[in-house]
């Protein structure tokens, strides 16, 4: 696995996939952030993607969210919303893709993770996928993820996940919404996927946009929503409560 983590695609018979990887949890740096935004409007606008799958290499963890050595980095209110405005186009991009995005979920999910789980049009997941929203223990909050994560489980359902900032099991995730599918093992949800996404390679393609945008209804001002809350983050992760946090999570 590259060391600085790694975005790939590939397009085989209408199924478009998109695979980061990073050796510290999959976790997503600014630029694979880019990169997959990129890569989900190449295949927005490629009229051989039919549909496409977004997922993580490993088994260990989908997506451990923001890459901390970045947000230590981050020095003043301008990078700090450049660096939340990442995720935010991420999400409207998912958003506005006029194909179906299925999100394969094998294993834990934090923050950005679950927004990407959240954001995407269909979710699978193995039984070992859980989920956490922990910004609130990093001094700031779900803020940029939090209008797809509602969107998809619920107020109340997205006030315990920001509230209690604890892991909740695949099965609780499921009862509530963010995933469809959960299975008992990789195996199982490789296969499930795949079935899926073979189906949806073979249906048309303008009724796939159609429906896309019936169900993405009502989040219009999205792209305005998204740029608030990644300057609501970008200056609280400039307290000293955060660099703190950060500090000591990355000494245990």
């Amino acid at each position: 696995m590259d060391k600085n983590g790694k975005v790939s695609t590939n397009l085989i018979n209408g199924i478009a996939t998109i695979t980061f990887s990073h050796p510290k949890g999959n976790s997503l740096s600014s630029r694979m952030v880019r990169e997959v935004t990129s890569a989900i409007d190449k295949f927005a606008e490629d009229k051989h993607a039919h549909v496409i799958v977004l997922r993580s290499d490993g088994d260990k963890a989908f997506c451990a969210g923001a890459s901390f050595d970045e947000l230590l980095e981050i020095k003043d209110l301008k990078s700090g919303k450049e660096f939340f405005m990442g995720f935010a186009r991420l999400i409207n991009a998912m958003r506005k893709c006029p194909k179906f995005i299925i999100a394969r979920v094998q294993a834990k999910a934090v923050g950005g993770g679950v927004g990407i789980a959240a954001a995407a049009d269909y979710t699978l997941a193995s039984n070992e996928a859980s989920v956490r929203l922990s910004e609130l223990m990093l001094g700031i909050g779900p803020f940029v993820v939090g209008p797809a994560v509602e969107r998809k489980i619920g107020k109340t359902a997205f006030i315990t996940m920001s509230i209690d900032a604890e892991w909740h099991d695949a099965f609780w995730a499921k009862q509530n919404g963010l995933f469809t599918k959960v299975f008992a093992n990789n195996h199982d949800l490789d296969e499930a996927v795949s079935t899926l996404v073979k189906k949806i390679a073979a249906c048309n393609l303008e009724s796939i946009s159609q429906m896309k945008k019936v169900f993405w209804e009502g989040t219009e001002n999205w792209d305005e929503l998204l740029e608030q809350r990644a300057e609501i983050s970008g200056k609280l992760v400039l307290s000293e409560f955060t660099k703190n946090y950060i500090k000591a999570f990355k000494e245990k």
